[in-house]
């Protein structure tokens, strides 16, 4: 039985029926036409870690039939895409193992685009040199089809920016940083902004679990001088579902597809293939004209 997560407005209401459990949140500054038709409906999914093992692309291919269905107009792809590349240990024919994994499995969205974000496991630290071509970041952004490591594009009235925390310390570096504020200098009053990060930008579940953006005060800083435009931060890497608001961004961490990483879980899995009390599962959000937002997580049978 699936079971569906909504965001909608500041306070949170739960409703179950038939094994089928609602969570409502979205953030809206003009409510009186929140429910017209959105602009754009956009899936998220993150955390695929994928590799040809325990039939896992087969699965993968299955999920990405069932977000087909929502009739989305693109994917947004949250990072860590392959399993792992970024252990020591890791070679490279397990590195190109996995990417041919992952270039199977996108043969199911042709006729989409997909826009991807880099996670802390998919790029190779470990090549013989730093001259290899499949060291670092970019052998990663040339795998994922990305113009750079972090990049941006607009829809509608909708600006979608993409960002690289794997700087320092979990960070966007000083020129990616300079480069975030020109960006959001040059978006038009009445056009707002959706950022899409790996690591959560603000998040509840770092007192506990994972972690998040080490500069995420000076981030709150510039969304709050901008705070006529941006609108939500995506994230992943948790692998739990949480979603934090403040200063009017809505910050949605939006679980993993993979769940417990395809596995049946452990001893703090709430459920089989639960990450704690997080299903595996993916996000369809609505962008609505006025600077609405829904997000409403999905869970997916394994």
């Amino acid at each position: 039985m699936k079971r569906r997560f909504f965001l909608r407005n500041a306070s949170l209401a739960a409703a179950g029926a038939a094994g089928v459990s609602n969570i409502h949140a979205t953030a809206a500054r003009d409510t009186k036409d929140e429910f017209k038709k959105p602009v754009l409906t956009v899936a998220h999914i993150t955390d695929v870690h994928i590799r040809p093992n325990d039939n896992i692309p087969q699965r993968f291919k299955q999920c990405l039939e069932a977000v087909k269905k929502h009739k989305v107009d693109f994917f947004l792809n949250g990072g860590d895409s392959i399993h792992d590349a970024s252990y020591d240990n890791v070679e490279r024919a397990r590195v190109t193992e996995q990417w041919a994994v992952w270039d199977e499995c996108m043969q199911s969205l042709k006729g989409y685009e997909v826009y991807s974000c880099i996670g802390n496991h998919d790029p190779w630290w470990s090549a013989p040199s730093k001259e290899d071509e499949m060291y670092g970041i970019p052998y990663t952004v040339k795998r994922l089809g990305i113009p750079h490591n972090y990049y941006s594009f607009s829809k509608k009235n909708w600006h979608f920016i993409i960002l690289d925390g794997n700087y320092k310390s979990i960070t966007l570096g000083e020129e990616q940083t300079e480069w975030l504020k020109k960006e959001l200098e040059k978006v038009p009053q009445g056009d707002f902004v959706l950022l899409m990060s790996h690591y959560p930008i603000l998040t509840v579940t770092s007192t506990w679990e994972g972690g998040q953006h080490k500069d995420h005060k000076e981030l709150k800083q510039l969304f709050y001088k901008h705070k006529d435009k941006v609108r939500v931060c995506l994230s992943g890497h948790q692998h739990l579902l949480d979603r934090a608001w403040y200063n009017g961004v809505n910050y949605f961490c939006n679980g993993a597809i993979s769940g417990f990483w395809w596995g049946k879980g452990n001893e703090k899995s709430a459920q089989p293939y639960y990450y704690q009390e997080t299903p595996p599962g993916y996000a369809i959000i609505k962008l609505y004209e006025n600077g609405a937002v829904e997000n409403g997580y999905i869970s997916v049978n394994m």
